[in-house]
């Protein structure tokens, strides 16, 4: 009877939504035992149509709620997503995104192991977004065992499934539109001994759209992310 809140946040993915929402229906109807379980999209103060296409697929579908937010990145859209389930007392809060890379017959795995752990975080050894994303994320990996002594083999999957009285222990504990919240969620997890587990999950190319994060972004937000975690750490 636990409710369920899977969490996804959307920017200019009007080529995508439709398809994400169509996968990711089934899974949210499968686990609403208790009536009260919402997929939930925030939309990012997308310029295309992804809040029209939402409007309208929201009343094709009662399980789906569409949200709307002035544009601020997707750290802040995640957190945005986070703070509402834990204002609806969700029991289990699930994160993925909706670019169509990550796999909804993945999701039943992870909800088999919620009795034995507090979160299950996706592991992606192989991606199909590319090298260099994969190189990213490495750099990341080691940053955060330089500065905060944790060893994670994926910081910021996009396939995360947590309880929400966990995530509401640590949210405090970011800014409002911090950036990068998955990165500090699984570090803050790891560095106080929580318990959780990794699985390995499969990661596809973007399926449609064009993503909005390019090598100039990722430079800047990586600059920005090691004076950020610097901070966070002497505040531990």
């Amino acid at each position: 009877m636990e409710k369920l809140y899977i969490i996804i946040p959307a920017y200019n993915e009007e080529d995508n939504i439709e398809n994400t929402i169509r996968e990711w229906y089934p899974i949210i109807k499968k686990y609403n035992g208790n009536g009260l379980s919402r997929l939930v999209v925030v939309n990012d103060g997308s310029t295309d149509h992804t809040w029209k296409i939402l409007c309208q697929l929201e009343k094709q579908f009662p399980l789906l709620t569409a949200l709307k937010k002035k544009n601020g990145g997707h750290g802040s859209t995640v957190l945005y997503g986070y703070r509402h389930a834990i204002d609806k007392n969700a029991d289990y809060i699930f994160q993925t995104d909706a670019d169509g890379q990550t796999d909804p017959a993945e999701f039943d795995a992870f909800w088999e192991l919620r009795s034995e752990y507090d979160a299950i975080i996706g592991k992606r050894s192989v991606r199909g977004d590319g090298f260099s994303r994969k190189i990213i994320e490495n750099m990341v990996c080691l940053l955060l065992r330089l500065i905060f002594g944790v060893k994670i083999p994926d910081a910021n999957a996009p396939f995360r499934l947590m309880k929400a009285s966990l995530i509401k222990k640590y949210i405090k504990k970011l800014p409002r539109d911090y950036n990068l919240p998955n990165i500090m969620m699984t570090t803050y997890f790891s560095y106080y001994h929580e318990n959780i587990a990794f699985r390995e999950i499969s990661f596809k190319p973007r399926q449609g759209g064009v993503n909005s994060i390019n090598l100039r972004k990722i430079i800047k937000i990586g600059w920005k992310a090691l004076g950020d975690f610097r901070r966070l750490k002497q505040e531990m």
